[in-house]
């Protein structure tokens, strides 16, 4: 008998852990695949190559959960981004942004000295919502709609925060969250290449183009966090992604919990209404007091839950709730690194950003359309990093790891299927790519390809979505996943979410570990 049961071993399960095992529960972590992190893991696909093969930069990790959890004691280290993005354009020129402002801003002003003005501004305004957003991450999301006096104070509270808001930065607030990330951008530049480079961060990952209303939220979700204390900073974990997760691991280990890899759950025990602990695959019974899925709400409510023993409106909601995927991740093992035309010379410091591949917005908007309609992205946005940049021990000598991450690759196909097209797919990334850094695909040893498909039957995430579901409007804070079970519990009692298809959604963060702990521990 432990006292609680957390089905799944990402990173969130593992937070939700060390508060646990911390507070003196006995606590079993239970996961499927021979290695804990979920998606944030580190592995060896060939020989010397040690490959974040799924997620692979960290920002939104909350500084709480690292500091609680004494991540750096277990070898947790990050390398800020610097550059942070290089952006080569068809036309022979390029873009930066660097960790130094004065830096970026001579960037910005080689396309719109207007722009390099509004700049400023514009970072200054970020930040001040996304100071407000932040501190609803490790908020616990009260029930909607509020029912009696005490709920519906919850919901006065949380206005006062919007309330310290100047007038301005309310109405910027109501648009991040309605507008696209195009539009919100025209607000403010009038160059295309600056306007394309930052409207990335608006689609990563998100089931929408950059002119889809609520993309604009995404954009000012990868502006939130920071590495070393300095907000808005992507960096590069020392050892790769899986580094996070051991250090995770060794921390809940250390508080006493017990983590068993291997080890399927196949449903969750419910007696007389209460869950009473897991089985799994092979069909042992595990019996718990509690149990915690770090599964997506889709597995979570239709495959370890009974649908019987739920409500009908639960379920509706969770069989209309979206997760959809529209990413993939391609992971190079290479013996040179790309030789953009746009600036020649390898390695340089542009190896050492996120290297942007996609010329305008339209062409962004294109990528989109098609898989809005069941293809492929015929020329999809990419994504490239290298992390040996930063941490050579990753790859044999002289060789390095490229990864690209890219939109859109659906996980829903209007004809053929993912088996079929996936090489052809791959194809033409490379040939796109050997447009800006002609003959790169010839210094290419090893290639893994990840299509949406590829990252449900490895990593068990519902339909490849990266985010465990939409990060729409309709699907946050307080209807993630459903109103009235956005505080991390279940209809089934004694059942509680714990990833990140619960409130604040998708990323390295732990935000929803640490969340959904707090609210067990009140029982």
């Amino acid at each position: 008998m432990y006292d609680v049961v957390i089905a799944g071993g990402g990173h969130n399960g593992l937070v939700t852990a060390f508060y646990l095992a911390r507070a003196g529960r006995k606590v079993l972590v239970l996961e499927r695949r021979e290695i804990v992190g979920g998606c944030a893991v580190t592995e060896e696909l060939w020989p010397g190559y040690k490959v974040s093969s799924a997620s692979y930069l960290v920002s939104l990790l909350q500084s709480t959960v690292v500091e609680d959890m004494q991540l750096a004691r277990y070898g947790y280290h990050v390398d800020p981004k610097d550059p942070a993005f290089f952006s080569p354009f068809p036309c022979g020129r390029y873009f930066f942004t660097w960790q130094d402002h004065a830096k970026t801003l001579a960037e910005v002003a080689k396309f719109s000295k207007k722009d390099a003005e509004a700049m400023p501004r514009f970072d200054a305004q970020l930040e001040r919502i996304a100071v407000l957003v932040e501190s609803l991450l490790l908020t616990i999301p009260p029930p909607f709609p509020p029912k009696g006096v005490g709920e519906l104070l919850e919901y006065v509270k949380l206005a006062g925060r919007v309330r310290k808001l100047a007038t301005a930065d309310m109405v910027a607030l109501v648009k991040i969250f309605t507008m696209s990330a195009a539009e919100y951008l025209d607000e403010w530049f009038e160059s295309p290449e600056i306007k394309v480079t930052l409207a990335t961060d608006g689609v990563i990952g998100a089931n929408g183009g950059p002119r889809s209303p609520g993309t604009a939220y995404i954009l000012l979700h990868h502006c939130m966090g920071g590495v070393g204390g300095k907000r808005g900073l992507w960096g590069f974990v020392r050892g790769g992604m899986g580094a996070v997760s051991n250090a995770m691991a060794q921390a809940a280990q250390a508080a006493g919990a017990e983590i068993r890899c291997g080890a399927a759950v196949e449903k969750v025990l419910v007696r007389d209404g209460r869950a009473a602990g897991v089985v799994l695959a092979n069909g042992d019974e595990i019996l718990a007091k509690q149990v915690a899925s770090n599964l997506d709400p889709k597995l979570t409510f239709t495959k370890l839950v009974d649908t019987a023993l739920l409500p009908e409106d639960f379920n509706q909601t969770i069989r209309n709730f979206r997760i959809e995927g529209t990413s993939a991740k391609i992971n190079l093992a290479v013996n040179g690194l790309p030789n953009f035309t746009a600036l020649p010379g390898a390695p340089a410091p542009h190896h050492r950003a996120t290297m942007h591949l996609c010329p305008d917005m339209d062409y962004v908007e294109r990528a989109w359309d098609d898989a809005k309609y069941g293809r492929p992205s015929d020329r999809p946005l990419l994504e490239m990093t290298c992390p040996t940049m930063y941490d050579p021990s990753l790859a044999p000598p002289g060789k390095h790891i490229i990864g690209i991450f890219l939109q859109y690759a659906p996980y829903t196909l209007r004809e053929g299927n993912w088996d079929s097209l996936r090489e052809p797919f791959y194809r033409r990334v490379l040939s796109i790519i050997d447009e800006y850094a002609p003959g790169f695909s010839s210094a290419i040893e090893h290639y893994q390809v990840l299509t949406p498909l590829d990252l449900e039957r490895r990593f068990g995430i519902t339909k490849g979505n990266i985010f465990h579901g939409e990060m729409a409007i309709d699907q946050m804070f307080m209807l993630r996943p459903a109103a009235r079970y956005a505080s991390y519990k279940t209809p089934i009692e004694g059942l509680y979410l714990c990833g990140s298809g619960a409130h604040p959604g998708g990323g390295v963060m732990g935000a929803p570990g640490y969340n959904a702990a707090r609210v067990m521990l009140r029982g």
